[in-house]
């Protein structure tokens, strides 16, 4: 499969204020975000030429530094608008939006109170996470070898870098495997979230949904449950043990990237895409390119 680099790409890149040219936004080796991942992100889509919940993100972006103690140099409108700018720069409609805040090379010390803060906007096109065909009939995950950490640890609802390093070895590790990601559990051995995405499962026409509290409340999420309690299902917020997967029929994950993809497995247990899990994967999907928000 041919990759082409991020860093080698045609088109625009919204840098500390201004427009660079993509293969010119660069930053130093001893940048300290690089170093002690002191940097947020966040990821977004762009359908038809509005971008999903835009400020939403932004807000979760702001909050994300406040938790790594440093401030965004931008208001949250700004933020906004730079990401429209950056989509129409780009001449993108329909594309997946990345702003990024970090520490930068000031100190390269574990204190680092000196340091600026810079901000980056990055647009690409992204069509499904998952392959189409992989994802209709429900896609395959193993069981990941980390667990999501307790709230003590660490700022587990910060939307950091260094949070997601576990998640790249787990979702490597299931695909070598074969499988499409991976399920993570936390650190009492509930389940949490697949390494990019929360998890939704079906009993008796009800959706159970682990309660977020060592992990993202994501924004698709929420979505997924103001679309669901609009067709008055019913929504079950708890701990979930793995003991109880063979008792729910359907699976499904949801997240900006993965939007929303039926499971068919989780290791050694398997569930069946069914009516609900196909219809909210079809309208979601209508939701999103209309652009209208489901009330609760």
């Amino acid at each position: 499969m041919s990759i082409v680099p991020f860093d080698d790409r045609d088109g625009w890149i919204w840098f500390d204020g201004q427009f660079t040219p993509w293969r010119e936004a660069k930053v130093h080796v001893l940048t300290h975000g690089l170093h002690y991942a002191s940097a947020v992100f966040e990821g977004e889509r762009m359908y038809g030429g509005e971008i999903y919940e835009l400020t939403a993100h932004t807000e979760r972006l702001f909050k994300s530094a406040e938790m790594l103690d440093f401030e965004i140099p931008y208001t949250v409108a700004e933020i906004d608008e730079a990401c429209k700018q950056t989509c129409a720069k780009n001449g993108l409609d329909d594309c997946y939006v990345r702003p990024i805040a970090w520490r930068g090379t000031e100190m390269m010390a574990v204190s680092a109170q000196d340091t600026k803060i810079h901000v980056a906007i990055a647009v690409w096109p992204w069509p499904s996470y998952f392959d189409p065909e992989e994802k209709a009939k429900g896609i395959r995950l193993a069981w990941a070898k980390y667990k999501r950490p307790s709230p003590e640890t660490e700022p587990v609802h910060a939307k950091a870098t260094g949070l997601y390093m576990i998640c790249t070895v787990s979702k490597h590790a299931a695909e070598r495997d074969g499988y499409a990601d991976a399920m993570m559990l936390d650190w009492r051995g509930y389940i949490a979230e697949s390494t990019g995405a929360n998890v939704f499962f079906v009993r008796d026409g009800a959706l159970h949904t682990p309660t977020p509290d060592c992990f993202l409340n994501g924004i698709t999420r929420q979505s997924v449950i103001r679309l669901a309690r609009s067709r008055g299902i019913e929504i079950v917020e708890r701990h979930i043990h793995p003991d109880e997967l063979p008792s729910f029929s359907e699976c499904f994950i949801v997240g900006t990237a993965a939007e929303v993809t039926p499971v068919a497995s989780i290791g050694e247990h398997r569930f069946t895409p069914g009516q609900i899990s196909l219809s909210l994967m079809d309208e979601y999907a209508r939701m999103v390119r209309r652009q209208t928000t489901v009330a609760a």
